[in-house]
């Protein structure tokens, strides 16, 4: 749950998380099912279920810590993650006492009360409907305060090392003519529609709090419309030229590991979970109009539609052929377009951001899902664009760097402590 800019909890899941907490009857029930104590915890809740060098963790905190995880939604075996964090956090804050960090109360109460404004809620409110689940806020205090103290020390170890150079800028955004950013992704397309509306957006909401490749991989296999799920949803390596404008900078922002917010679109719901960022050499096209065609056949998402759209594919090869296919039908059955990147829909530049000319995508629908659109990328018209601006890149590349070089030292400060679980 922390990162080194930590009280990252999107708005959304907390509110949700509290709201189910304190009005629902199960959410202790469910609390008590998912918190089953681990072994030895019948010695007494206050006795040491973890050490880590001269520190200790009892079972009561980490049973503390894995029931604000479960009332902030988080997926997964709680107990487990629980004693990982907490393991972290007593790294965490042997590092901060070394290096003499130590927030003060006032830095510590600001981390809480901007956690409950997440969730529209003053501290006292968020404090409240936590306490209706069972969790103390001494709870908080302590996810607060080791959030504060490790991100004040990563910055001040880290950040001076992390900034990139004006030249690297240069050759991240390809002005220098000699290099550019790729970003490595998997993504998860939810179809949505009145019907599962509901289910749908809280099936988005958990996924996007997953940070382990392997869930989200699990996940897009089960549930996404597109065709990457055959791959766990893996994309291949692209510039982030490649992306819509508008999902650039969103993309830029992750860290390794982590997933943007569920992002509407027309019928679906797209998260992409950013899996690598790397600065290569050669400069990144930009593109003045991306040249497509759309096929629309109704009856959405069927099994026999997919197989119709299927068929068409396998016997065209060009956009043009798809002339012949809606030949003798009404005009409006077949879309050929050339717009600027920041013009076309969002679902539908997502999907040809993945494509090469000639190739097809079936993870778009229009009319509530009942009409499915068979996409083909017919080309794109380069130009030599001025892109994001430097200070998203500058930003995207820090963040990159200072996550690896914070969470190598943690492993390092991990392979050096004695720590001995019960």
């Amino acid at each position: 749950m922390q990162q080194y800019l930590t009280l990252r909890t999107p708005a959304s899941l907390i509110h949700r998380g509290l709201r189910f907490a304190a009005k629902s009857a199960t959410a202790l029930t469910l609390c008590a099912v998912l918190l089953t104590p681990v072994p030895g915890a019948a010695q007494g809740l206050f006795s040491p279920a973890i050490t880590v060098d001269d520190s200790v963790i009892t079972y009561y905190e980490l049973e503390q810590r894995a029931r604000f995880m479960g009332v902030l939604r988080v997926p997964g075996d709680l107990m487990k993650a629980a004693r990982k964090e907490l393991i972290n956090d007593r790294l965490k804050l042997a590092a901060m006492a070394e290096a003499g960090i130590e927030p003060s109360e006032e830095e510590i109460t600001a981390g809480m009360t901007e956690l409950a404004g997440r969730a529209n809620l003053s501290l006292n409110e968020f404090l409240s409907a936590l306490q209706e689940s069972g969790v103390d806020p001494e709870t908080v205090r302590d996810f607060s305060r080791v959030g504060l103290g490790w991100r004040d020390l990563v910055g001040a170890r880290f950040l001076s090392r992390a900034r990139p150079t004006e030249a690297e800028i240069d050759r991240a955004m390809g002005q220098a003519g000699s290099g550019s950013v790729q970003v490595l992704l998997s993504e998860l397309i939810l179809p949505i529609n009145e019907q599962n509306a509901a289910q749908v957006e809280d099936l988005a909401r958990q996924v996007s709090q997953l940070r382990s490749y392997d869930s989200f991989s699990a996940a897009a296999s089960q549930y996404s419309a597109a065709q990457s799920r055959e791959r766990g949803g893996q994309l291949n390596w692209m510039p982030i030229t490649k992306l819509p404008p508008q999902l650039q900078e969103v993309v830029l922002a992750l860290s390794p590991g982590e997933v943007t917010d569920p992002l509407p679109l027309q019928g679906a719901v797209a998260l992409f979970q950013m899996r690598d960022l790397r600065e290569v050499t050669g400069r990144a096209q930009r593109y003045a109009a991306i040249d497509y065609a759309a096929y629309y056949l109704p009856g959405g998402r069927s099994a026999e539609t997919l197989a119709k759209a299927q068929s068409i594919i396998s016997q065209t090869d060009t956009c043009d052929d798809l002339y012949g296919v809606a030949k003798g039908q009404d005009p409006s059955v077949l879309d050929r377009v050339s717009l600027p990147p920041a013009e076309i829909d969002r679902d539908i530049a997502i999907e040809l951001a993945k494509l090469d000319p000639g190739e097809t995508s079936t993870a778009v629908t229009r009319n509530n899902g009942n009409t499915l659109v068979l996409l083909r990328l017919c080309g794109r018209t380069a130009e030599l664009g001025e892109g994001e601006s430097r200070e998203t890149v500058a930003n995207a590349l820090t963040a990159q760097r200072v996550d690896s070089l914070s969470e190598s030292y943690l492993e390092q400060l991990r392979a050096d402590a004695q720590i001995k679980e019960k």
